[in-house]
């Protein structure tokens, strides 16, 4: 996006905040990577649509919310940065025929906010949200889970936006789902979640909210539950250091972490990033590292127990951008 065409942006009256050549190392949980030729932090949705349909047709797109899950190679991205968790925060709930309720959540808020909401409000089911370092737009976009939990376990309806800032409703009948995927049915979503180009446009939506539907509960319980999944969490996981959660999928009847651990792996170094020594699915930013850094182990670990056990670990985490 040049000079000429961030100048008609802002004549379209938006009400975000436009930059260009931002650092993504300060709005990833990695705390590493290159800069993103532009980002944008909408104001509400309506300001997201009108920014998306005046955007040029060949730039690329790319949804952040807490870049939790998320690095941008150290020769970065060459197109924009939408931020929702600026805008996208409203949350609501409400009853349903006295037996359930349900809570419509932006995709900008935190997956969190929405466990202790519904813990707050008597209903059970989202305990395993409180597990999830992400928001909402992202938990949909990849069914994110933990603890036995899936996103899409809980979801009655989803709201989407296309590259003409069109809104739309869709059932999880739209989507098929499997273990961190989603895909809509007879058009598939754009191959990397949140990442595309206007020449894909016809498979880019985005998701901007989320409805789920949960049973009346023990609003005590549900909160014992949360603080017992948040201790555990606290008890297993690297948190003192940057990091992006899981960086591999489980593949099926196993575990990432005791695969890349029993190949010997668990504490390796590569410049700044490490294979946690606390859990072998997670890898650190101990101090300075670089997205190539990072990226290295997370090809390290893929090949190694491909050689090994013969198993082709998927990766969770996205990566998009350039090398350098």
């Amino acid at each position: 996006m040049n000079m000429s065409e961030q100048e008609q942006i802002r004549k379209q009256g938006l009400r975000g905040t436009l930059h260009c050549d931002e650092p993504m190392a300060r709005h990833v949980s990695w705390r590493a990577g290159g800069s993103a030729r532009c980002t944008y932090a909408p104001a509400d949705l309506d300001d997201m649509a009108v920014f998306l349909r005046g955007l040029p047709d060949a730039e690329p797109v790319c949804m952040v919310g807490l870049g939790s899950n998320l690095l941008v190679r150290d020769g970065g991205y060459g197109g924009t940065v939408i931020f929702t968790h600026w805008a996208l925060r409203e949350v609501e709930v409400s009853a349903v025929a006295g037996l359930a309720g349900v809570i419509r959540a932006q995709a900008g808020v935190a997956s969190p906010k929405v466990a202790r909401i519904a813990a707050i409000n008597n209903l059970a089911g989202a305990e395993f949200l409180a597990g999830i370092p992400g928001t909402v737009g992202g938990g949909v976009a990849m069914n994110a889970g933990c603890y036995g939990g899936e996103t899409w376990d809980i979801v009655s309806q989803v709201e989407t936006i296309d590259r003409t800032g069109t809104l739309r409703v869709r059932t999880p009948g739209h989507y098929t789902v499997g273990y961190r995927s989603v895909e809509r049915r007879c058009r598939q979503l754009s191959s990397v979640p949140g990442c595309g180009a206007r020449k894909n446009a016809d498979a880019e939506e985005w998701f901007v909210s989320a409805t789920f539907k949960l049973p009346r509960g023990d609003g005590i319980e549900s909160r014992a539950k949360i603080k017992a999944l948040l201790s555990q969490r606290i008890a297993a996981q690297p948190l003192g250091m940057p990091n992006a959660g899981s960086v591999f999928r489980n593949p099926r009847g196993d575990h990432a972490a005791r695969l890349i651990e029993a190949c010997g792996l668990k504490g390796r170094v590569i410049g700044g990033a490490a294979i946690s020594a606390k859990h072998s699915n997670f890898i650190v930013n101990t101090g300075g590292a670089s997205a190539a850094d990072i990226e290295a182990l997370i090809e390290l670990a893929q090949q190694t127990v491909q050689q090994r056990f013969g198993i082709a670990l998927e990766r969770e985490v996205r990566v998009i951008g350039e090398r350098l």
